[in-house]
């Protein structure tokens, strides 16, 4: 490690120290250029507890509103709703890279100065990502991104920094991409007691308080799954997003070694209101081994979006099928169909697990044991209270959950059909409509009324035009295998870029035989005097 990495990070353990935080038995080192720094056992700790960091050190909103120079500018931006909570602690992060005596220098020294997300590629780079959903999406936030720091942040920032005297630093959207990197790469969604969080008397603010549910669109999505430990007499829990010092200086692993839990009445740690790092296998610790946490079960799409990072062959990879609103929107009868599909609480958008394969009709034949999970059956097929449609041949190997199944079989509807379902649903529920028939109710009604045929056809449609336009933007499956093997010095991001990519095509071409291969079945059900 270089000198000025051994000295940043001198000062950094110093700082951890001095405000109060414990490494029982690990240590913070440097690994590698493509991961920075980790960290790593140094003793055998019996109670399987490497490290404890006081929550007051967080950066959370709280933190930012209770700062003594920045907290009451903060408060009112966030009373007048020019400023959310999120965008509080991006404020505070940018503020402080800036700020000439900053007391989280120590901290902000050790984040990277740049990130792997496709937001920081090269124009080279970013090509490689041709295609793909992550390019189009990436694509979008950098202009948001950039329309945000233009018509808010650059002003918030130089307005707070001349409360701290500086009037000459100079702002770029950089800082504030750093910044916003910084918080979606780091931050946690933190279980905390509302006496934490709202002190003695202290009258709450607009700050947004997500439930655990809500919480998850951020960190269960974009953190590392936790857990708490609060003493129930201490009161309601608060779900706070917030980064954690020392604690997200743990790197990812499909195997973690350790979790962070939430210790509010010092009882595992001794030190109340405090998260702390355990390890999966207490008393057993390797000695010099690096300590990585799972950052959850996430495809290449999410990884590379939000962390800069791919996993090869990764089992929790995904493909994601969209139907384009505009397209609905355009279509025949759209007025209809979107009130069906609201009816029937029915997404555009699905993820398919790599998983759903091992339950299709190209399985592993070699594999034992292979069940059909009950998330994957069509079970609309059940509903038939006419008997008119016979249960499908492929209801136990189709890999489709039914809620895609349910907005392509609407989208694809014919006018006889949209009658039909409207019929049916009269006849349920009376011409008078005495109640409202249920989403499910609903969805019985459009399968009887067009089945899978429809569906199934826009589906493979959709597929196909996937892959057609992955393989424009960068190639075959096999052309990317030929990549990966002739150039073993190639980019970090353009390495990623490209198993990513791989494995957006071999899913799409997987998931659309098993498409192509079920409509057939299908087709040749619904022909007449088909048994």
């Amino acid at each position: 490690m270089a000198t000025e990495e051994e000295t940043k990070l001198q000062l950094f353990l110093q700082w951890l120290q001095v405000n109060g935080v414990e490494l029982r038995g690990c240590n913070i080192k440097y690994c590698d250029s493509s991961k920075g720094f980790g960290i790593f056992s140094d003793t055998h700790v019996s109670d399987g507890v490497f490290l404890v960091v006081p929550l007051n050190l967080a950066i959370t909103p709280m933190r930012v509103l209770q700062d003594p120079l920045l907290g009451p500018s903060c408060r009112a931006m966030l009373e007048e709703g020019e400023v959310d909570d999120r965008l509080l602690m991006v404020l505070l992060l940018t503020v402080e890279r800036l700020r000439k005596n900053s007391s989280w220098k120590p901290y902000i020294d050790m984040i990277p100065s740049s990130f792997g997300s496709p937001l920081w590629f090269t124009d080279d780079e970013f090509e490689e990502l041709k295609g793909t959903t992550v390019y189009r999406a990436s694509l979008l936030q950098k202009k948001s991104l950039r329309a945000m720091y233009e018509d808010k942040v650059k002003d918030l920032v130089k307005k707070l920094l001349i409360l701290d005297g500086d009037r000459e630093s100079e702002v770029s959207f950089e800082d504030f991409l750093w910044a916003n990197s910084v918080f979606w790469t780091r931050a946690l969604n933190i279980p905390l007691p509302r006496s934490f969080v709202f002190p003695g008397s202290e009258e709450e603010t607009n700050l947004s308080k997500p439930s655990q549910d809500s919480g998850s669109e951020n960190h269960e999505a974009n953190g590392i799954a936790g857990k708490v430990d609060i003493n129930s007499g201490q009161g309601e829990t608060l779900w706070v997003e917030g980064l954690v010092p020392g604690i997200d200086f743990c790197n990812h692993d499909l195997k973690a070694a350790a979790t962070w839990e939430v210790d509010g009445t010092g009882a595992a740690t001794g030190v109340p209101n405090s998260m702390y790092l355990l390890s999966v296998n207490q008393g057993h610790s390797e000695i010099s081994k690096e300590i990585t946490i799972s950052y959850g079960n996430k495809g290449n799409e999410e990884l590379l979006y939000l962390y800069g990072f791919v996993i090869e062959d990764n089992p929790d990879d995904y493909l994601m099928v969209h139907y384009p609103a505009e397209a609905l929107h355009n279509a025949p009868f759209s007025d209809s169909k979107t009130q069906l599909l609201q009816a029937q609480r029915a997404e555009l958008r699905c993820l398919l697990p790599r998983s759903l394969l091992d339950h299709g009709f190209f399985l592993d034949c070699t594999s034992e044991n292979k069940t059909t999970p009950e998330s994957s059956v069509n079970k609309t097929c059940n509903y038939s209270w006419s008997g008119q449609r016979k249960t499908p041949s492929y209801v136990n190997k189709l890999v489709f959950p039914d809620d895609l199944l349910t907005s392509l079989r609407t989208i694809a509807m014919q006018e006889d059909e949209l009658f039909k379902v409207q019929s049916l649903l009269e006849e349920l529920v009376g011409s008078e409509g005495e109640r409202e028939p249920s989403d499910t109710e609903v969805r019985a009604a459009a399968w009887e009324a067009c089945g899978d045929c429809g569906a199934l056809q826009l589906l493979v449609d959709l597929l196909n035009t996937k892959l057609m336009n992955l393989i424009e933007g960068s190639g075959t499956e096999e052309s990317d295998t030929r990549l990966l093997q002739a150039d073993s010095v190639m980019s970090k991001n353009r390495r990623a870029s490209i198993v990513y990519r791989r494995g957006q095509k071999q899913l799409t071409r997987l998931f659309l035989r098993e498409a192509e291969h079920v409509l057939q079945l299908c087709l040749d059900q619904e022909k007449p005097g088909s048994s």
